[in-house]
């Protein structure tokens, strides 16, 4: 059983899907109704600049529309239908693409906005996140802790469950800085992530709030995939469930490693 996994910002390119329009009817479709929602995208998808490209509003748009379409690209050339659905962070909304219960319209049309409540959420320079290398969760987890119950600490938080022995947290510019230099000192390895906000961290709250009211407004159709959701790591229990789970994801970790687990325990064999 095949199980479509779709990924989160940081994957974006210059160019990136400009091949799959021209090769691919399917995929050409997705990418032009991506082009009405929000129009000038795949002109920033295809020529730039990169930098323009990177501002979180724009990436998390340019991201669903690809993968996207080279999801439907995939089909049309006859690969076998997944069964099983998951996507990190942001790519849970291609995984609602791609299981029919978000149109593409409304996905990157909900994107660019919780692109832009999270710019917003806090003030550039304040927030930072990093990924923590050579350490099991627990010992980050009770790091933090230990942190946080310090006179004055800082805001840091769990944000990515990515592997064993990789973890990314998440929090205030100061607070992530104290914490990796912490985590240093118990034998792992902190390496700072070139983001522009602190991504699954309590400070995106208002972010989460503000993006509620859109998901409110959008109607989620019953998925033809199972979708294992970044909150529980558990299969979406129906389309009603989605939109306070995608309100939720905004704050909460990427539970990755659990996700791809039960994808598996759901009978995923490729993936």
């Amino acid at each position: 059983m095949i199980a479509a996994l779709f990924p989160g910002q940081g994957s974006q390119v210059v160019g990136m899907a400009r091949e799959l329009y021209s090769a691919s009817g399917a995929a050409k479709r997705v990418l032009d109704e991506a082009e009405a929602a929000l129009p000038g995208l795949l002109e920033l998808m295809w020529q730039g600049p990169a930098e323009e490209l990177q501002l979180t509003a724009n990436q998390q748009p340019a991201l669903v529309a690809a993968w996207a379409a080279a999801h439907a690209a995939y089909l049309e050339a006859g690969g076998e239908a997944p069964r099983l659905a998951a996507g990190h962070s942001l790519g849970e909304y291609t995984a609602h693409v791609a299981a029919g219960s978000l149109t593409v319209t409304d996905a990157v049309r909900l994107v660019r906005k919780r692109g832009q409540y999270m710019q917003e959420a806090v003030p550039p320079g304040t927030g930072a996140m990093a990924a923590v290398l050579k350490l099991d969760e627990g010992v980050v987890r009770a790091t933090l802790d230990e942190l946080a119950a310090e006179p004055g600490g800082e805001t840091v938080a769990v944000a990515n469950l990515n592997a064993p022995g990789q973890t990314v947290i998440s929090g205030t510019a100061a607070g992530v800085a104290r914490a990796s230099e912490v985590l240093k000192a118990k034998g792992g390895r902190a390496i700072p992530l070139k983001v522009s906000a602190p991504f699954h961290s309590p400070l995106m709250e208002p972010a989460a709030k503000r993006l509620a009211e859109d998901l409110r407004g959008v109607s989620f159709a019953e998925p033809r995939l199972t979708i294992v959701c970044n909150v529980t790591a558990e299969p979406l229990p129906s389309a009603g469930a989605a939109p306070a789970l995608l309100e939720e994801q905004v704050t909460a970790p990427v539970r990755w490693v659990e996700c791809v687990q039960r994808l598996g325990a759901l009978g995923a064999t490729r993936y």
